[in-house]
């Protein structure tokens, strides 16, 4: 009998060990697109099959981070942080996506709920970063900012990218958003 539960004992702590790793894999992983200076203040996610998340790491700031990769339409490598503020939008994006069945089903659900007004906007203002590619090795940061409903004219900045510069993607729908072009290095 006590072979037996030292067994059991033995079987669960090798399970807690594991468990530990992969969380400890998982927020350094989805840290990966945070800024650096600040990392350690930063909340880390997991999301649930119900739009729900569960906490990985308490942060004190008001950033959050998550790995996507594996997601729907994501790259095979993807981690993105946007403020905790926009995390009902995520989950609404999430039920979106697999409501949707496809990218034309998403863009219907979303335009729907602008339309009737349960569309959840993101915080103004807000940092998405997103670090994507085909592996890790090959990927690259991607930003944006979140700015609801605004326009050129609410904003001063261009609704087109082809002076080179930030601009204004989707303007003057609940999607607006400051769009940051790529920076290429030698």
């Amino acid at each position: 009998m006590k072979r037996i539960i030292l067994a059991v004992l033995g079987v669960l702590t090798v399970s807690a060990g594991v468990d530990a790793q992969s969380a400890a894999q998982t927020i350094e992983r989805a840290l990966l697109a945070a800024p650096a200076r600040g990392r350690d203040a930063i909340t880390v996610i997991s999301w649930n099959a119900d739009y729900s998340y569960r906490t990985l790491k308490e942060g004190t700031n008001q950033l959050v981070c998550w790995d996507r990769s594996g997601d729907p339409g994501e790259a095979a490598f993807s981690v993105i942080c946007t403020a905790l503020g926009n995390l009902d939008r995520v989950a609404q994006n999430r039920r979106f996506a697999a409501e949707g069945g496809d990218p034309a089903g998403t863009r219907a659900l979303v335009a729907a709920a602008a339309e009737n007004g349960s569309r959840i906007m993101s915080v103004f203002g807000s940092p998405w970063l997103t670090l994507a590619g085909d592996s890790q090795m090959n990927s690259r940061i991607h930003i944006t900012i979140a700015m609801p409903n605004a326009t050129e004219a609410s904003s001063g900045f261009p609704e087109s990218g082809r002076g080179g510069g930030a601009f204004i993607m989707a303007a003057g729908t609940p999607e607006a958003h400051l769009m940051t072009p790529y920076i290429v290095t030698p």
